[in-house]
């Protein structure tokens, strides 16, 4: 999910990069606005565009990639389960899970910018209450008592009572266009994106870009059916009372009076400068080319063709030249080429599969644990972190520690695998106090016997880590 996150926002940023440079002081309104609505749309769905045919056909040297994202599924790391902690009094459990962290994070955020968002629409409505409606066509105009705000919200324009007529009339012709063209629905549009992605900080400048446009298109509208001069004096006009409202077309906002005066005395675009939203046909590309070719799971190429593998082939055959070729090393060689190529049902490899414990993050079935059957893989993983807690919590003999006068804190770090049996199997600890090491090994030689992992279709072995930490208070 991070990785799609990143892919999202580089996406933005590369869209708004050109529009800043190309698009963004020429007078082509409508075809900006869709660009501005259409291309946050893409950038959602280009991610999960791959097309193999580029993959295929760029170096390897020059696939790009993020470090930081990409998981490589062929390294050797073994899980990491929750910390376990003990105490000679009553046990405790301390469960740490980064993906629920963030995710609490996430809706935290959402929850506090769709908060925001139900606050502004609640000041709406005040509004729509507090002042007088008249019908004029399919407008609704409120009058505003004691204010010279004026703004518009769909298809109802706010107006305050104390504008002079000629304002009020300037006002209309401006707030009209934003009305008869959904302008609302674009910031609305933006309003959702920021629920969603409060964090991304590109959405809020496209909100900004989009808010600035509107305004170039109602203004050229209005000029058109009115007095330049006259809609000049308008703009200057020293209001300060609209509400800062994110959502809502309003007809005084200061910080983009003197960006609409500019636009207002520009000439229209010649037609040949349209030609630049033929940028997008290789801006699209290159974001095509860097999707198909950062994702990690399409970054692993096919068995006979990995470098990788080309490697370990070639060390194979030194050794076997060279004559001294020892069975540890044949079998080690083994155990890389088979991680290389996930071939698991290769006969070849039947032997090499007994003798090795998969990484966690590299088998298609978890082991199941007892009582979790009929899960997801992650309400498996889930559910066996919680059994295998409860369980080391309630068989642990907590006083073997206070029997030789062990006090403090202690952790006891303990590595195993469940086997293609779904036994328990190589446990290995590291602490000081023999005793503590010998318990831990007791407690998990006494666990229940598991669904083994699978791969392809595969009985495996799965290699954990568990740490135990063991306090005496």
């Amino acid at each position: 999910m991070i990785h799609y996150l990143l892919q999202i926002i580089a996406i933005q940023l590369l869209f708004l990069l050109v529009y800043d440079l190309f698009l963004k002081k020429e007078t082509f309104f409508t075809g900006n606005r869709l660009y501005l609505i259409a291309s946050p749309v893409l950038s959602l769905i280009i991610p999960f565009i791959k097309v193999d045919t580029i993959r295929e056909r760029i170096p390897d040297q020059y696939i790009i990639q993020l470090p930081e994202i990409l998981l490589n599924t062929n390294r050797i790391q073994p899980i990491q389960l929750p910390e376990i902690v003990l105490t000679s009094s009553t046990p405790s459990l301390q469960f740490i899970n980064v993906s629920q962290i963030l995710f609490a994070v996430w809706f935290l955020g959402a929850a506090f910018s769709l908060f925001l968002f139900l606050l502004k629409i609640h000041k709406i409505l005040k509004f729509k209450r507090s002042g007088a409606k008249t019908k004029i066509d399919t407008f609704t105009i409120i009058s505003l008592p004691n204010t010279t705000s004026a703004f518009s919200f769909f298809r109802t324009i706010f107006l305050g009572e104390l504008l002079s007529e000629t304002k009020r009339a300037n006002i209309l012709l401006h707030e009209k266009t934003h009305v008869s063209q959904y302008h609302s629905l674009d910031l609305i549009f933006f309003e959702v994106l920021r629920i969603a992605m409060w964090f991304n900080p590109l959405v809020y400048m496209y909100q900004h870009r989009i808010t600035v446009l509107q305004e170039y298109i109602a203004d050229a509208k209005a000029v058109s059916e009115t007095s330049k001069k006259e809609y000049y004096q308008n703009l200057l006009s020293q209001v300060f009372q609209t509400d800062n409202i994110s959502f809502i077309n309003t007809f005084f906002n200061h910080s983009l009076i003197k960006k609409r005066i500019v636009m207002l005395q520009k000439s229209k675009s010649k037609k040949i400068f349209q030609l630049k939203y033929l940028l997008l046909i290789p801006v699209v590309s290159v974001m095509l080319v860097y999707t198909s070719c950062s994702d990690e799971t399409s970054a692993q190429t096919s068995a006979a063709q990995t470098p990788l593998l080309e490697k370990i082939n070639a060390v194979h055959e030194q050794l076997q030249i060279q004559g001294n070729v020892s069975p540890e090393e044949e079998e080690a060689l083994k155990k890389m080429a088979l991680l290389v190529t996930n071939d698991f049902t290769n006969p070849k490899y039947a032997n090499t599969i007994d003798a090795m414990a998969l990484p966690f993050g590299t088998i298609e079935k978890v082991p199941v644990y007892p009582g979790c059957e009929g899960l997801s893989q992650e309400g498996i993983k889930k559910c066996f972190g919680e059994k295998i807690s409860q369980f080391i919590t309630s068989e642990f003999n907590v006083k073997v520690a206070e029997e030789e006068n062990i006090s403090g804190r202690q952790k006891i770090g303990v590595q195993f695998s469940i086997g293609r049996d779904g036994k328990i199997k190589n446990i290995k600890t590291k602490n000081k106090h023999l005793s503590l090491r010998n318990e831990a090994i007791r407690v998990l030689e006494n666990l229940p016997a598991m669904t083994p992992g699978q791969q392809q279709g595969v009985n495996v072995s799965v290699l954990y880590e568990l740490p135990i930490v063991f306090e005496i208070k």
